[in-house]
């Protein structure tokens, strides 16, 4: 890490071993095995309208990360799917909002159980210390997803 990176922080954090530790905890938890054998972007869709509640294709497309025909695409087969419904946008009578469907809540739920389940017993061979060291640190790591959410918006 430059002493740039260090300095803009104005902690002894190193944003460089946070941003591995987090890229290789990522890499490891996208890949858990799922209830649903669904595509990343579809899942990353459903946690999204589950978790920030219905958008329009557009605000999607900046989320996502993927073109305007390939979301479209995935959003008609996840209507046809019953996972998600588009519905006239109060605000704008020309547009829609996708909104997550209970089937498509269901999915992440389970995902998130699965996951759960499967990080129970690599908590377990962790030493008391360390539980305790991801335990104080939780409140933070949620405080940065608040803020990078903020950011993105």
């Amino acid at each position: 890490m430059t002493s740039t990176q260090r300095a803009n922080t104005n902690t002894d954090l190193d944003v460089g071993v946070l941003t591995r530790a987090i890229e290789n905890f990522n890499r490891y938890y996208i890949r858990l095995p799922a209830v649903q054998k669904l595509s990343f972007t579809t899942l990353s869709v459903l946690d999204t309208l589950a978790f920030s509640g219905p958008k329009r294709l557009t605000e999607l497309i900046k989320t996502e990360q993927i073109s305007q025909p390939g979301l479209t695409q995935l959003i008609t087969r996840l209507e046809r799917d019953g996972l998600v419904e588009r519905r006239p946008d109060p605000t704008d009578g020309r547009a829609a909002l996708v909104h997550i469907t209970d089937s498509g809540r269901k999915i992440g739920q389970a995902r998130h159980e699965d996951r759960g389940r499967r990080l129970i017993p690599l908590i377990a061979q962790l030493t008391p210390a360390e539980r305790e060291a991801i335990a104080a640190a939780l409140p933070a790591l949620t405080r940065l997803a608040e803020l990078g959410a903020e950011a993105g918006r």
